[in-house]
């Protein structure tokens, strides 16, 4: 077995959306090249099966977008893509065919933590289509996720989730009220096959500045996941928005040397005492949610 569940590759960090639960990054805004998402891939491959589009930025905005899917495929590695939902009309002919698309992860709550000119009903139309599309002629997994609900910590941006619920149970043929089961304890559901909705609580983005801190954290970074920014920088998990846990950069440095850093290490045996040793990692409202 592979060490890693997951590897998320940055291949943007560049959104079209400025949505006020995302941290923002300060990072200099890239897309990833043909040349360099080959290397990071020759770098991973060893380590994983399934690779994930999402860290910073939105990933349909990479004109390479349907390279990378031939290349992933040609190197036997599944993607998973994580995206506002915004593109997926005018993407759908390319996500249709990607034969290593697995699963596409649709943010719906981006829809009201931004002032979109668009409409509501304009912008789920494109999601419900490609989500039909898709559960009809691939065999594309999507996730429907909105990760607005209020928690005893934040308060999320989701009056809107009504008409949202509302509008998919029309739009994607679902039996009326289909949607009353949904809680707090059972945040989940299967609406038909290949397509799923989850609900969960807003969670507050690790950051250095924060004041609160928590040092008894477990969490699967370096464990069962990695992320690789835009530029190749190794990360422990995807919300390290800004690279502020470097551990070495795979264009430079072998992965093995990167995972066997001193830092590295520390990081891995810290979370094995269910300590975080990192301070980002000791502010991080996600590991504190679970």
């Amino acid at each position: 077995m592979k060490r890693f569940k997951k590897v998320y590759i940055e291949i943007t960090n560049i959104c079209n959306l400025r949505c006020n639960f995302c941290p923002k990054t300060h990072r200099p805004l890239e897309m990833m090249d043909e040349q360099r998402f080959k290397r990071i891939l020759t770098a991973i491959r060893p380590y994983t099966d399934y690779i994930f589009f999402h860290l910073m930025g939105e990933p349909l905005l990479n004109p390479n977008l349907a390279i990378f899917f031939e290349m992933s495929h040609e190197a036997g590695l599944k993607v998973n893509i994580t995206t506002n939902g915004t593109l997926l009309g005018q993407e759908l002919p390319g996500l249709l065919k990607a034969p290593a698309l697995r699963q596409v992860n649709i943010s719906l709550g981006s829809f009201e933590a931004n002032g979109m000119t668009k409409s509501l009903e304009t912008y789920l139309t494109g999601v419900t289509n490609f989500v039909n599309q898709a559960a009809e002629n691939s065999k594309i997994i999507s996730a429907i996720r909105l990760w607005n609900i209020d928690s005893v910590r934040s308060k999320g941006s989701n009056r809107l989730n009504e008409q949202i619920l509302q509008f998919l149970e029309s739009h994607l043929g679902l039996a009326p009220g289909v949607f009353s089961v949904l809680s707090k304890d059972n945040p989940s559901m299967m609406l038909k096959e290949r397509v799923y909705l989850h609900l969960a609580e807003k969670f507050e983005w690790p950051d250095l500045e924060k004041i609160d801190e928590n040092h008894k954290i477990f969490c699967h970074g370096l464990r069962d996941q990695m992320g690789i920014l835009v530029d190749g920088t190794v990360v422990p998990c995807c919300l390290d928005s800004d690279g502020n846990i470097p551990l070495g950069n795979v264009l430079d440095s072998p992965m093995d040397e990167i995972l066997h850093s001193e830092r590295a290490l520390a990081l891995f045996n810290g979370f094995s005492r269910r300590r975080a040793v990192e301070p980002l990692c000791q502010k991080c409202g996600y590991a504190r949610r679970h």
